[in-house]
């Protein structure tokens, strides 16, 4: 069996909202574009216990509306699964799916240096926001929060393997979050939060 990874070096793929039910069901917010494929039955998600890295094998999967409903092996009661309620299931980095041309990891983004064309750094990627086609770079930075739609048209070039990330912003992005005299403490321009 190969050794794994240090906790902080796996992947979130998701967090047990609550219990469901009175068999040791949770309801799981995921943090995967992949739910049915990493929660099917079968599957291994590991959490941090007392301090031990445990893996969890799933025994059951069902969908309910965008937060799909596990059973896990060992978790029999309801206070089981009570006590489950906000513990981060995480995977191995190579655990997870290879993606297409064009489509990123989370945790690849994270940390990533945002620049312009012009070679001005924004700030870096602390977290992202939205999925799909609504889907927003959080960039900290001396400007406060910059958020900065993750469009190919607007990140033409993001190299995760050199964590930067080059902008064409269109007029006004990102004038939106620079400091203005008088501002709130974060810097931002009135309006910018609508």
């Amino acid at each position: 069996m190969t050794a794994l990874p240090p906790w902080d070096e796996m992947a979130v793929v998701g967090r047990v909202a609550r219990a469901h039910g009175i068999k040791g069901d949770v309801t799981v917010n995921p943090e995967t574009d992949f739910a049915e494929a990493r929660f099917g039955p079968g599957q291994v998600v590991y959490r941090v216990r007392h301090g031990v890295v445990e893996a969890l094998t799933v025994e059951r999967f069902r969908g309910h509306r965008a937060r799909p409903i596990l059973g896990f092996a060992g978790v029999a009661t309801m206070n089981d699964a009570e006590a489950m309620a906000g513990v981060e299931l995480r995977v191995p980095l190579a655990a997870l799916e290879a993606l297409p041309p064009g489509t990123f990891y989370v945790h690849d983004l994270v940390g990533c240096r945002v620049e312009t064309r012009a070679g001005e750094t924004i700030g870096e990627v602390g977290r992202v926001s939205g999925r799909g086609g609504a889907t927003h770079l959080v960039v900290d930075g001396p400007a406060g929060e910059t958020l900065i739609p993750l469009a190919a048209h607007i990140c033409p070039e993001v190299d995760v393997a050199r964590k930067v990330i080059v902008v064409d912003a269109p007029e006004g992005l990102l004038a939106v979050n620079r400091p203005t005299p008088g501002a709130g403490k974060r810097g931002r321009a009135a309006g910018a939060s609508r």
